[in-house]
């Protein structure tokens, strides 16, 4: 049998309060974002916050006034790719409640997303990239055995 050779990765996984710590370990964390990796290593920081920290830090970045789920900072896509997805854990635990389902199922999909935005996939320019973006999510997703996260929204 094959073995699938995973991409290094250099993971530093930063919850200062540490009210999701149980849903993120490390090796999960670690295997989540390996999935997404496209074969190349990553040096990838994860940093979980609070409502506060994620507002101030979407409206610096992106000019809109509101914590958001899923922040991605990407530095380089090539030969490595570096990156810090930083999670508002309010607004992920909220989210989860909302869908009905476990908050790591969630946590998993958003760093999904996240690693793959870091690895320059984007939703917003085109409907085609977006499908397509949604596409790989569910295909990750589905090998790392959660459901598909848009026919869980599509209820």
């Amino acid at each position: 049998m094959a073995t699938i050779a995973r991409p290094d990765l250099s993971l530093s996984l930063q919850q200062p309060d540490g009210r999701h710590r149980a849903h993120l370990p490390r090796a999960k964390v670690a295997r989540w974002i390996r999935a997404a990796l496209d074969e190349l290593p990553g040096e990838i920081t994860v940093r979980i916050v609070d409502a506060e920290e994620g507002q101030r830090l979407n409206r610096e970045f992106r000019g809109k006034d509101y914590a958001t789920n899923v922040l991605t900072f990407d530095y380089t896509q090539e030969p490595v790719v570096m990156a810090d997805l930083v999670l508002c854990a309010p607004v992920v635990e909220k989210e989860a409640a909302e869908l009905g389902i476990p908050l790591a199922q969630h946590y998993a999909h958003l760093l999904v997303h996240g690693t793959l935005h870091a690895q320059g996939w984007d939703h917003e320019t085109s409907d085609e990239d977006a499908e397509a973006m949604e596409a790989e999510e569910t295909r990750i997703l589905l090998g790392l055995g959660w459901p598909d996260p848009y026919q869980i929204r599509a209820h």
